[in-house]
């Protein structure tokens, strides 16, 4: 196989739909073609999935161009994930890149702690179902409430029942010599108000934390000799300065643990965007060593330990969208209307030091409440005007998107969002971003993807240990 497999990028959506289209026409005067031929993707959903981080593009060595895409559905009940879409360009078939795809995809579903892949598909199709058969899927009950939505939409668009069938692959547990992958989730201050300043010199903080269905994805594999390295790493951050390090270290003190850990980060939020990747990289951490190391220390435990690396940590610990006060320590849950936001990554640095400095910073502002948020009467950001004043690129970004709404400063900056309430809507605005500035879509997400994953990593490591 002449290509190379890499997560999709929010550009390629149109590009990877074409595939889709190109490869439907491989079922002309098929029974299921007039199906096939109504049911193009729709842009919104791929673009949710290639946000999780669920899609994968095999691109040409040379030149780089998409030849085909696997995209794994991630809202099927329980511990199962599917194979929403699986599709090469017909030119480029019988090359093993179908193949590849399926195969980057279950491993990377057994790292995220999956017990099986499931999909439905046609029997009498050479590279369906048989193609599927030949790596592990085996025909299931198709009366199996599991496929109860799949089957009702089949049913409302006409499709053949008759021809479909469903397919399982169940996947071994990790051992202990395997990498397990978590997520480590952005997120938005939907408004940050300083209300003083504390005798530590510390600010008071109020803000509404609301996380995201998009992040870093931070890998981890334990180590007997008791060592913590990391793989790769950030340019210009030492490794001793590193918050996963830190905190796995921290962990590995608070806990007396002797086991030690490789740590990978796969980074997607911008560095210094005031959307807590390094913060969330470390919660990360905190929290899934806690459950491979079977340390037990608990939810509480674990978001001290993230006070200690930073005032932004707890809130990804405890995996909750919050209304914050303190430094944005104390935490209240809240369930938070469903929203997809249109992230902008300006490209420039903004050093939150320097905004604490700034003469021109509110820092004694009545106390907000949360029927004053909930009102829309709260909605402001203490640092915008001085990173508007001295950020340029940033202020630039707020002109732009603020042609489509409220735009936003997220946290001390730099990067920007606008809330929508509906992904195409979100796709749309950003589709139109200039050249200068990275847009991303996004997704509200009341309860963290870590928090998913922590769950379904439970439940294969207890099945592994009653087996």
């Amino acid at each position: 196989m002449n290509a190379v497999i890499e997560r999709a990028r929010p550009d390629e959506v149109d590009a990877l739909r074409a595939i889709e289209r190109a490869a439907v026409q491989l079922f002309r005067g098929h029974p299921a073609w007039t199906f096939y031929a109504d049911m193009a993707i729709p842009p919104e959903l791929l673009c949710a999935a290639v946000a999780r981080g669920v899609v994968w593009v095999a691109r040409a060595a040379v030149g780089g161009e998409p030849l085909g895409f696997v995209w794994l559905d991630d809202t099927l009940p329980g511990d199962a994930i599917g194979i929403g879409e699986l599709d090469v360009l017909p030119e480029h078939g019988r090359r093993g890149i179908g193949a590849a795809l399926l195969e980057h995809a279950c491993d990377w579903a057994r790292a995220a702690g999956y017990d099986r892949v499931d999909l439905g598909t046609l029997a009498d199709v050479p590279w369906n179902a048989p193609f599927y058969a030949r790596h592990g899927f085996v025909v299931v009950d198709k009366d199996d409430p599991t496929f109860a939505f799949a089957r009702e939409r089949d049913r409302e668009n006409g499709f053949p029942d008759r021809l479909r069938v469903f397919m399982s692959r169940p996947l071994p547990p990790l051992d202990a010599s395997s990498w397990s992958v978590w997520p480590a989730p952005a997120k938005l201050n939907l408004f940050l108000r300083i209300t003083g300043r504390r005798p530590d010199g510390y600010h008071e903080l109020q803000t509404v934390f609301r996380l995201l269905d998009w992040g870093d994805e931070v890998r981890l594999r334990v180590r007997d000799d008791g060592r913590i390295h990391r793989h790769g790493g950030l340019p210009g951050v030492p490794e001793d300065s590193d918050l996963t390090v830190r905190a796995a270290r921290l962990l590995q003190e608070a806990s007396g643990c002797r086991r030690g850990a490789d740590i990978a980060v796969d980074k997607r939020i911008p560095m210094g965007g005031g959307l807590g990747g390094g913060s969330s990289d470390a919660a990360t951490v905190l929290v899934a060593l806690d459950h491979l190391w079977g340390t037990g220390l608990g939810e509480d435990a674990l978001a001290e330990l993230g006070r200690r690396l930073g005032a932004d940590v707890p809130v990804f610990v405890r995996g909750r969208s919050a209304w914050a006060e303190g430094i944005g320590e104390r935490l209240d849950p809240l369930e938070l209307p469903r929203r997809s936001y249109v992230v902008l990554d300006p490209r420039e640095h903004v050093p939150t030091a320097a905004l604490f400095q700034a003469t021109e910073l509110t820092r004694n502002a009545p106390r907000a409440t949360i029927s004053s948020f909930v009102s829309g009467e709260t909605a402001e950001n203490a640092f915008e005007p001085v990173v508007r004043a001295h950020h340029p690129r940033v202020n630039a970004a707020l002109e732009w998107l603020g042609g489509f709404g409220r735009a936003k400063l997220s946290g001390s900056g730099g990067c920007v969002f606008l809330e929508t309430h509906s992904p195409t809507r979100a796709m749309t605005i950003a589709a139109r971003c200039p050249a200068e500035f990275v847009a991303q879509v996004a997704a509200g997400a009341d309860r963290s993807m870590l928090h998913r994953a922590l769950d379904r990593h439970r439940r294969t490591g207890q099945a592994r240990h009653t087996t």
